[in-house]
């Protein structure tokens, strides 16, 4: 496995490959009570998972990340193995999710971790979260011009939203609205091949704040997108 992060330029060191041992094992353990992922073949979810997740470390600035939609912990968990000096937010509605995410936590001794169980529409709106963080992940959570109104909301101007999606061009374009309206630019796409699948990165720069009537909450992101 230890090849499949050299051939894309991340060397990982030994306690890097012991933690990620341990999150696979601990994904299939949990995966037939919790449904974390369709995914469980090793190289499979090591590639598509793990690489994938990790491909955006080097696109990452600042030290606070707040991730939308965590599910199995995808891309956070893999994104604070490789980085393990940022503090990391993981968001995730579903209740389940959230107790096997606490597993992984304390059972590879991440530090300055944490998990909220509760809906980014909501959070977006506590002035504890809300423009408090450096940078906001979301990975397969619902398409841009929504994700943007939910993810957008939590950066903090001159921070950055960073969304990791399959093959995006008309995603892209469809969101140009929102991002704009939600005080976001685009700085970056970055396409690439993950062995078999074509994968985007979107990085938008927080630019402006967004206004406070952002996210509208009630499904209206995803109903009536931007």
């Amino acid at each position: 496995m230890e090849k499949l992060f050299n051939d894309y330029g991340i060397n990982l060191t030994q306690k890097q490959l012991i933690l990620f041992e341990k999150y696979y094992n601990l994904l299939i353990e949990y995966n037939s009570k919790f449904n974390l992922t369709a995914i469980t073949e090793k190289k499979e979810v090591y590639v598509k998972h793990f690489l994938d997740s990790c491909l955006v470390t080097d696109k990452i600035c600042g030290q606070t990340l707040i991730d939308i939609g965590s599910g199995g912990g995808f891309p956070a968990i893999p994104i604070k193995i490789i980085n393990e000096n940022l503090s990391v937010t993981m968001v995730e509605a579903t209740g389940k999710k959230c107790e096997f995410l606490k597993e992984v936590i304390n059972n590879l001794n991440l530090d300055n971790v944490r998990v909220i169980n509760g809906r980014a529409e909501e959070l977006a709106k506590d002035k504890n979260f809300r423009e408090n963080f450096d940078v906001c992940t979301a990975r397969a959570v619902a398409r841009l011009n929504s994700l943007c109104e939910y993810c957008i909301p939590f950066v903090r101007v001159g921070g950055q939203f960073i969304s990791l999606k399959a093959k995006a061009e008309e995603e892209i374009k469809e969101a140009s609205n929102a991002i704009k309206v939600l005080g976001g630019k685009v700085k970056e796409i970055v396409n690439y091949s993950l062995i078999d699948a074509e994968r985007t990165l979107i990085i938008i720069d927080k630019i402006n704040k967004t206004d406070n009537k952002f996210p509208r909450g009630h499904g209206k992101e995803r109903k009536n997108p931007l």
